[in-house]
Formats: structure tokens, sequence, C-alpha cells
């Protein structure tokens, strides 16, 4: 199971929100390409870029910075979200080196754009569905529709789409936990590969998730723990390296305990 670090930008800085909202954000860093190469070196294996300003205001706001990201850090795939409402920007951050696009907003609006994107460019496009009771949200989590999340992922499931990221808004930036359940309903109902995302705050989750991995949980978006050091990435890599059968709670216990 992939642990994806996130790295949130707003203003060209590193940041994180509570429940998406743009007034409500802590800063972590001012220079995220640095934050990237932290990541790196510690062995992460794929990054999640998510461009914040881009997606209120619907184009690319923090391009720059993401494409800077990805030119330093060649060998890590990373996968670009917030604001991607058009084939030339898809075209352009797949050209700066990410492997893949996160289309969240225009899926909804436009479905036929993201079956046209998978079409030209089969394996580099994932579909973001950011939900909060289940009913999907869009245009930065601004807006909430009346698009029940797993009728949209099952409208796709065809379309060649290379995973789906869910995203329970309520929970993220909160560390109050992952929304388990709704993870693994999403996951059953489709054949679609999926990443959870919002929540994770404790190892538990994680173990949590990788114990219904076998549903097609594929991979979680980890933020706010990481930043706030609830998590450190390579004892998490290491619980999830190990067999669940052969990792008792005690051995657990032992890995986790010289951490915060």
């Amino acid at each position: 199971m992939l642990l994806i670090p996130a790295i949130d930008l707003k203003n060209g800085k590193c940041v994180r929100l509570r429940q998406g909202r743009m007034d409500d954000e802590t800063l972590f860093a001012d220079d995220p390409v640095e934050m990237a190469g932290k990541w790196a070196d510690a062995g992460c294996n794929r990054l999640h870029l998510i461009d914040l300003n881009g997606a209120f205001e619907g184009k690319p706001v923090n391009a720059e910075v993401i494409h800077q990201i990805c030119e330093t850090y060649p060998d890590i795939p990373i996968q670009v979200g917030g604001g991607i409402r058009t084939k030339d920007t898809v075209t352009a951050y797949l050209d700066a080196g990410a492997q893949f696009v996160i289309i969240g907003t225009q899926a909804i609006r436009a479905p036929h754009f993201i079956t046209d994107l998978c079409n030209e460019f089969h394996g580099h496009i994932i579909m973001g569905l950011d939900a909060r009771n289940g009913l999907i949200a869009v245009q930065g989590w601004a807006q909430i529709t009346s698009n029940h999340a797993i009728d949209i992922a099952r409208k796709f499931e065809n379309e060649g789409i290379s995973a789906i990221i869910y995203t329970d808004i309520a929970r993220d930036g909160m560390m109050q936990g992952v929304n388990i359940e709704a993870v693994k309903t999403l996951a059953e109902a489709v054949a679609i590969p999926v990443i959870a995302s919002g929540g994770v705050s404790r190892y538990a989750d994680i173990r949590e998730l990788q114990s219904i991995s076998d549903s097609g949980i594929e991979g979680v978006v980890i933020g706010r723990a990481l930043y706030e050091g609830a998590i450190d990435l390579k004892t998490a890599q290491e619980i999830i390296n190990q067999p669940q059968e052969t990792l008792d709670p005690a051995t657990e216990q032992e890995i986790i305990a010289p951490l915060p």
C-alpha cells in the first residue's frame, strides 16, 4: 500500500487547511521544493501535490512550484491536482514530469472531459472524489452537489481511470481518523483502485487501511499527521512492509514507541 505525503500549495508555500477552508490554514514551509526533498529523503514512493489557489480559481496558480518539484525529483512519481480544467494544463503537468493528474471538479461538470483525457493519456488520469456526507463537493470544496460518490465512481468505472482519490472533507486536516467505512464501501463498489485521503492521524489508521487493502485500496494520502510529527514516514513504511499476520501488537508497539 502506498503512503503518499501531501504538499498543499497556497501562494507558493506549503500549508495545510482544515476541512478545505482557505481561511483556516497552517503554514508548514516557505519552500515546498525543500519540503518535497524531506519526503524524498524519507523514502516516499509518490508525492501528492495540490494547487489550492488553483482549485478555487479554476486555473493553475502554483504551477511554477509544481514544475520545480517535478524537475528536482524526477525519480519520484508525482500526482498533481487543483484547478485542472483544460487539456493544455494536463499536458503541461505531464510534460513537466508529473506521472498523474487528478481531475475533480471538471469530471462532475463535464464528464466527457475525463473520458477524453483517459483516451489520450491512458494510465495517467486519477479521479478526485471529495465528499461531505457522501455527496461530492467541487470548486475547491466550496460547493456541495447532489451527486453521490459511489454513483460517480460507477459512472466512470470503464473509462480507464488509474485510481480514485477519495477524501472525506469533514475529516481532512482534523486529525480525527480515516472514515474507514466510507473508503471500504467505495473500494468494494468499483474495480478502480482507491486512494484514501483525509483524517489520517495515527499509525492505527494506516494499519486499519492496510488490513482492508484487499478490497481495492491502493494507498493513503497523509498530510497534517506528517507535518505535526504524529506519524513518521519511515516508521509507517516499516509497519506496512511487514506482513499483517506477522506483526503482533507487541511488535507494532515496539516500532511505534520511540516516536512522539
